[in-house]
């Protein structure tokens, strides 16, 4: 048995056990070291001088980046230690942009916290930083250069965690600044949004991008009918804000709070997960039983998508064609739900609470835009939305839980579990089993996809088949995953990908937490809350039964995929025009006629061309696909009618003709 090792810590012998460095031996004796530049889950870095401790024998160190050593003698609280933290402070404060009571971070920012703290009273030194243009020009995140401190912070997560690079060190000396490459903006390089880098900034440099005026001005609008819907995590986070544990569920408060705030209808974005799983569920088995190509990764994390539109354009064919939950709902919002209330689309803003800052960006995706109508209007986080529960002066705590409004507000357990990592894979086999298998799954509960591990394994045997499944979060391990993909290393057959570490319930837009505990606490609360409902499975959710018996039809049928499928793009890392996504050439072009005499003219066929046309030019299929006017196919009386390679389709509309060329397209990857 190894005997136990001792650091003597102003006088007290404080074991080791474990700990990588004696930063986390002091805070462990309950001494709370001052850090900017230290987050545990990145590399050491050392930079801010903060964390400084007196050593006998070996002076003032680091004791972020001073490894714990038998019989050190570390003195936290020295003349000299209180002097250098001080002196360090001064300095970041003396070129930092000081405009705290209009900062978003006010009320959570380190450096202000660590002023007060350190008794730092007044800057001693002049400023020698020239104000810097504010970089706000995608919808995702703010970056303002004069607020930075240097501590590297977000250049580390965005290397290290998230294998991006999309932001570094430039220049040295006093010129050094944190920037996109070549002093571009985040939206004209390979940023995805996933903005992790807002969650370790400590200061109000980088932040998410607010939609709060335009959600207000939308509500105090009369003529609109403005309805939201909350995410899965959001639930386990947002009260946070307002002194409960991570974890604690606050659904009915925040129900509460919504409609007091205006909101004609408070949804969940469980229902539309739920959608999900039943169209994602269906295309799984699709791929399975038509040789389509595997492995199928999931499409509900945007940062993930746009990732692979940038780095792995081949890849597109891999992602599902379903929406993600959000964009979903949207579309069942608008297109199924208004005319219901007697709204029209126009006339109906949709809002989505969200914990990713990703999603205000997929909002905002031409995919997701139809008729100059867009499926969600506005996109707030969870730190939005506690700023709006302040700033409407409700005492969140003092609420009385009010329920969620139907149809959209019911969901079952594995729409409640997305917000984990391993929660879409899990409710996606809830689905699976039950579909191939032909008989009910008892046991709801998958546990080996769950897990904290950022690249999980597992597999699935279904009828008779044995079938491999991986889960991953965090950019870096999607890399090295895909890497392994390619060369044939690894082989699955279904993927789930998420972006941020440990999936929604840590995304950038939740609570500022670095509690080493949070992360299973919201975790946990989503798996309570799935255990709390009588319904687990997606299939079993009477409303979206409904739903598709009323206005769907078949799960992955002709109307369904029109509503709630949509397909994606190559991308350029800096901004520029798309690339093509398949490489190499199918072999002859795929040919699309479309009458446009007079008969088929009058009934739609110019605006079946022009989409089919622009559908072939958004993918970049111009090397493969063909699309032309043609007359006449002398069928006038069954307009409009096109013609895909050799099959003739009547009565023709934008959702058949697309249904028809993926069709077309996935017969022509098979072959090939």
């Amino acid at each position: 048995m190894d005997q136990v090792k001792y650091v003597n810590i102003d006088g007290r012998e404080i074991p080791i056990e474990g700990e990588k460095n004696l930063l986390a031996v002091i805070r462990k004796a309950g001494i709370d070291i001052p850090t900017f530049c230290y987050v545990s889950e990145l590399s050491v870095y050392g930079a801010c001088r903060m964390c400084m401790v007196e050593i006998e024998g070996r002076g003032l160190q680091t004791s972020c980046s001073t490894p714990p050593e038998a019989g050190l003698k570390v003195k936290t609280n020295t003349e000299s230690v209180r002097q250098i933290r001080r002196v360090a402070l001064e300095l970041i404060l003396a070129n930092h942009e000081r405009e705290c009571t209009t900062c978003v971070k006010s009320t959570n920012c380190k450096l202000q916290d660590l002023s007060r703290k350190l008794g730092v009273e007044k800057v001693r030194f002049r400023s020698i930083q020239k104000p810097m243009p504010i970089d706000d020009g995608n919808p995702s995140i703010v970056r303002n250069p004069n607020k930075c401190i240097l501590c590297g912070d977000c250049v580390r997560m965005c290397a290290e965690v998230q294998g991006i690079g999309a932001i570094d060190f430039a220049y040295r000396g006093h010129d050094v600044v944190v920037q996109p490459a070549f002093g571009k903006g985040l939206e004209d390089v390979q940023c995805v949004y996933c903005g992790q880098c807002t969650r370790v900034c400590p200061t109000g440099a980088l932040t998410p991008k607010s939609e709060i005026d335009a959600v207000w001005k939308s509500l105090q609008d009369t003529k609109k009918t403005v309805v939201v819907q909350i995410a899965p995590a959001v639930r386990v986070a947002l009260g946070e804000s307002f002194g409960y544990q991570a974890g604690e569920l606050t659904t009915g408060q925040i129900v509460a709070a919504l409609k007091m705030m205006g909101f004609r209808k408070v949804f969940d974005t469980c229902f539309s997960a739920d959608l999900t799983i039943l169209e994602e569920g269906n295309e799984f088995i699709r791929r399975l039983t038509k040789g389509l190509p595997l492995p199928m990764f999931t499409s509900c994390c945007p940062a993930w998508v746009k990732y692979v539109e940038q780095h792995h354009p081949d890849l597109i064919p891999h992602l599902s064609t379903c929406k993600s939950p959000q964009q979903m709902f949207g579309s069942v919002a608008k297109g199924v739900f208004a005319p219901e209330l007697g709204v029209k689309k126009e006339d109906m803003v949709v809002v989505s609470i969200m914990p990713c800052t990703a999603k205000k960006f997929e909002a905002k995706r031409p995919e997701f835009v139809e008729g100059g109508i867009v499926d969600v209007d506005h996109v707030i986080t969870t730190q939005e939305l506690a700023q709006m529960i302040n700033e409407y002066g409700i005492q969140f705590r003092n609420l009385k839980p009010e329920s969620l409004d139907m149809p959209m507000g019911f969901k079952t357990g594995a729409g409640v579990i997305f917000g984990n990592t391993g929660g879409v894979m899990e409710a996606a086999l809830r689905y699976v089993y039950e579909k191939v298998e032909g008989k009910t799954l008892e046991n709801p509960d998958f546990h080996e996809v769950r897990g904290e591990a950022g690249i999980r394994e597992a597999e699935i045997k279904l009828a008779g088949k044995v079938y491999k499944l991986a889960v991953i979060h965090s950019l870096a391990n999607a890399k090295e995953i895909i890497r392994k993909i390619k060369t044939g290393e690894k082989q699955y057959h279904f993927i789930e990908f998420m972006s941020c570490p440990a999936g929604c319930i840590n995304g950038a837009g939740q609570p500022v937490n670095f509690d080493p505990e949070y992360r299973r606490n919201r975790t946990k609360g989503l798996y309570e809350a799935d255990k709390m409902l009588q319904l687990h499975k997606s299939q079993e959710n009477p409303y979206l039964k409904e739903l598709y018996e009323t206005r769907l039809g078949d799960v992955g049928g002709e109307k369904a995929h029109h509503l709630l499928h949509t397909h994606y793009n190559a991308r350029r890392r800096m901004k520029g025009k798309s690339m093509v996504i398949f490489e190499g050439k199918i072999g002859d072009k795929l040919e699309i006629r479309v009458c446009v005499g007079t008969s088929c003219y009058l009934k739609g066929s110019q605006d079946l061309l022009h989409h089919l046309a622009k559908r072939v030019a958004d993918q970049g299929l111009q090397d493969q696909v063909q699309v032309k006017a043609t007359f006449c196919f002398e069928k006038c009386d069954k307009g409009p009618t096109i013609k895909i390679g050799d099959k003739v389709i009547d009565h023709c509309d934008i959702a058949k003709a697309s249904l028809a060329v993926d069709k077309a397209i996935e017969e022509r990857l098979k072959k090939k």
